[in-house]
């Protein structure tokens, strides 16, 4: 720790303090600006479930995906998580400014075939796995894009009716929400 309280990364002390009770529990719809509209359900401190409302895999929903979540700073966090897919992800949020960046890592297969995955994975985990070891995995296709996040509640945490459908089994204009 610096003198000013300022956590210091050491060998000895790798992780800052982690506060992810603000963080925990929430859930996110937010719009890239590619268009792309996403929601994240921040289900708890190693799990998210989330829905692709529109963009390349629009329809695509899952549920209980485990991921690296940590508290970079205040207001600052990171969920990063690969695929069964081979889809690699990670996500910068900052809810106060109702901001983030993400990062998508689509191998080539989805690239071209994202078809296959618009549905909810939980149920074809098996055939997305044999989709990505069949490939091709590369070129990677790279999208980086920054986001606004258009509504944010808190549900709490573990909730199993937080993401229970697909977003096309939403009443119209659920997703098109703002606060």
């Amino acid at each position: 720790m610096r003198d000013n309280g300022e956590f210091v990364t050491t060998v000895e002390n790798p992780v800052p303090p982690q506060d992810l009770s603000g963080f925990v529990g929430h859930r996110f719809i937010y719009t890239y600006g590619n268009g792309w509209q996403y929601e994240m359900y921040v289900k708890n401190d190693h799990t998210i479930d989330y829905r692709i409302h529109t963009g390349h895999v629009g329809g695509r929903w899952v549920k209980d995906q485990q991921v690296d979540l940590v508290q970079i700073d205040d207001d600052c966090f990171k969920v990063s998580w690969t695929e069964p897919t081979g889809t690699s992800v990670c996500v910068n949020i900052l809810p106060g400014k109702r901001r983030l960046h993400g990062v998508i890592f689509f191998p080539d297969w989805i690239r071209t075939h994202g078809e296959r995955t618009v549905l909810f994975q939980n149920d074809h985990l098996d055939q997305m796995r044999a989709y990505r070891d069949q490939g091709p995995t590369y070129p990677i296709y790279v999208v980086p894009e920054f986001a606004e996040i258009t509504f944010i509640e808190n549900v709490g945490p573990d909730d199993e009716s937080a993401i229970a459908c697909a977003p096309s089994d939403l009443p119209p204009g659920w997703a098109d929400r703002t606060n």
